[in-house]
Parts: C-alpha cells; sequence; structure tokens
C-alpha cells in the first residue's frame, strides 16, 4: 500500500520493527494494541549496513505475508524504533555508539523502497514513551519522563502531550547527564561520568571487571573466571555479600536517584516511567532508593507531584509504540517535506 491510499486511524494496521544492536523484531499492531506475526533475528552487525536493511525486510515481510487477507489490506505504514541517536525528519540513524556500520544510515528510506511503504523512524526510547502513554503506566499523562535502564541507559521527555525531540532530535538522552567530572567511569559514548557509565549494565559490568583487575572481589574473580561478567553478577554478588559488589550497586542506585532529583527539578513532570531489565530486577530497590532522594531533596512542588513508577509493557514496548508513532505522523505532510528537504540547518 503507498502513499496516499492509508486507511484512517481507526482501522489503521501498523508494521512495527524495533532495532537493537543483536536483535531485530518484528510484529503487525492493531488499533488496540495487539500484536500479531512476531518474529525476531539477529543483528548482522558485523555484515554491514546493507545486511541489516535485508534482514529488516524480510522480517516486516514475514509478518505481513502471515496475515489475514483483511488485516493485511489496512496496513497503511511502518513505524521503526531504533537504537539512538537518529535524526527522524529525515529518517536516518546517526550515530549508534555500538553499531557503527549505521552511522548515517538512511533506514526509512531503504524500508520504503523495499516495503513500498510509509516509513516513519524514531529513537527507540521515544518510541517507548509513546507506548507506555498509550496503553502503559503513562496513559493519559501528559507530563512524563520514561526511562529504560538495561544495557544502556535512555530516556525521553514528553511534554504537554508531545515529544520533546529538539531541533536535531537528540533531545531526552537522560543517560548522558554527567554526574561525576573527570574522575568518573567512563560511559560508551566516550565521555566519562555520565549517569549510564556509572548506573546501567554495561557500565556495571565494566566497572566490576576493574575490581577484579585491582583483587577487591574474589565473587567477581570466580565470575570472571567463567564468562565476562555482567550487572547480573554484580548484582548477585551483592545480594551473596560481597563488598566490592555492595558498593557499586549502592552507587549506582545512587547515582539515578540523584539524576531523578535533577529530572524533577528542570521538568516538573507528574510521572517517570522507568523501564529496563536491569531497573525491572532490581525493583523497589531501585525505584524505592530514587523515591527517597526526591522527596528529601527536591523542590517540594514538583516532589510532591510526581510519581516514580515501572513500566507496564516489557519486551513489546518497542513494537507497540509503533502505532502512535505513525498514527501521529502519518497524516502530517510536513514530515514528508522535512524528508525531501534533505539536510536541515
Amino acid at each position: 500500500m503507498r502513499e496516499g491510499s492509508q486507511p484512517g486511524p481507526a482501522e489503521m494496521v501498523v508494521l512495527a520493527l524495533d532495532i537493537g544492536g543483536t536483535q531485530i523484531r518484528a510484529a503487525a499492531i492493531l488499533p488496540d494494541g495487539t500484536r500479531l506475526g512476531r518474529c525476531a533475528g539477529p543483528t548482522p552487525v558485523a555484515d554491514g549496513a546493507e545486511a541489516i536493511y535485508r534482514t529488516c525486510a524480510d522480517l516486516l515481510r514475514g509478518v505481513a505475508d502471515g496475515l489475514p487477507a483483511e488485516i493485511r489490506a489496512r496496513v497503511a505504514a511502518i513505524g521503526v524504533s531504533s537504537m539512538g541517536p537518529v535524526d527522524p525528519w529525515r529518517g536516518l540513524v546517526t550515530d549508534p555508539p555500538n553499531v557503527a556500520c549505521l552511522r548515517d544510515a538512511p533506514l526509512a528510506d531503504e524500508l520504503e523502497e523495499r516495503l513500498g511503504l510509509l516509513a516513519f523512524l524514531e529513537r527507540d526510547t521515544n518510541v517507548a514513551a509513546l507506548a507506555e502513554n498509550w496503553l502503559g503506566a503513562a496513559r493519559n499523562c501528559r507530563d512524563f519522563l520514561y526511562v529504560t535502564v538495561s544495557t544502556g541507559l535512555g530516556g525521553a521527555v514528553v511534554h504537554n502531550g508531545c515529544l520533546m525531540l529538539g531541533p536535531d532530535g537528540t533531545a531526552g538522552e537522560l543517560g548522558h547527564v554527567t554526574l561525576m567530572m573527570s574522575d568518573g567511569p567512563p560511559c560508551g559514548c566516550g565521555g566519562r561520568g555520565h549517569l549510564e557509565g556509572i548506573a546501567a549494565g554495561a557500565g556495571l559490568a565494566a566497572q566490576a571487571q576493574d575490581e577484579v583487575a585491582r583483587g577487591r572481589s574474589e565473587f567477581l574473580q570466580a565470575r570472571a573466571d567463567l564468562a565476562p561478567l555482567t550487572a547480573r553478577d554484580v548484582a548477585e554478588g551483592e545480594v551473596a555479600g560481597d563488598r566490592a559488589c555492595e558498593l557499586l550497586m549502592r552507587r549506582a542506585r545512587q547515582a539515578f536517584a540523584v539524576a531523578c532529583v535533577g529530572w524533577v527539578n528542570a521538568f516538573n513532570p507528574e510521572l517517570i516511567v522507568v523501564g529496563g531489565t536491569l531497573a525491572e530486577r532490581q525493583g523497589e530497590r531501585w525505584l524505592g532508593t530514587a523515591r527517597a532522594a526526591v522527596e528529601a531533596t527536591a523542590f517540594r512542588a514538583p516532589a510532591a507531584r510526581v510519581r516514580i513508577v515501572p513500566a507496564q509493557l516489557g519486551d513489546d514496548v518497542g513494537l507497540v509504540g509503533a502505532w502512535p508513532l505513525v498514527a501521529q505522523r502519518i497524516g502530517d505532510a510536513s514530515w514528508r517535506e522535512k524528508r525531501r528537504a534533505g539536510p536541515r540547518g
């Protein structure tokens, strides 16, 4: 179905694509949020951009071909959730730190050419925020932050019901707030002392390896002898009473809490919705630390208003958010005009 023949939002079906550094997932999303034809495959990073484009297209075709004819006829567009940063106007993945072959990759154009459908691209955390606003923890909320704490730490800002994008589409990179100066741990983006480097999974794993190198943890040394260290090893070491792991996890929770205080003061949100595997496994230990810090040290009025709550949509969040992403942009001609206009000043 090509541009100009889309069904209205009440009946629209969206092909959803969720691209990560290790896995690409696809599904069809119906107007009530139902997911059909979920499928996934590894991200062929070592084989370059063309292999990634081909994998994306093959997965989407497989989803579409498996739909009942009546539903397939209602497919209007493709909604793409991608690792960032992205340029959503031009449909580019601009500079992903862990998938260098997609630097300045025209992903939306490639999918449009291969599938014959309109494609709308957005950063994964922004798509997740749309999903939680539609069917998850932020339903009927117009001012909230979405934060995911997993291998990395990403975020999105929704103000007055709209995503805050910024002139370059990079607003909401909450994980790259600097909490420590020159003595902070390195971040995957190349910076130092960022929240992501202190409190996300990859950062915790790197810090754990440093503890092993310094001979500070027999628990981590034993784990490192078997497999590369992960944040799960650090969390399990804390439960086991390992001092180094206790310090790392305590600092991670406190860093996240301090960041929440800053976000509450800066954005005055109604909600901070927290997802991601690391935060989910920590549960109230993670969220409770943040709530206590906000209550104790944030400005009184926004602290009294905000609630810090767990996300509700789990692994499907990047797929579910494709539907509201397309619904918001498919009828707005400016998105097509900006794509055709090329680089922005």
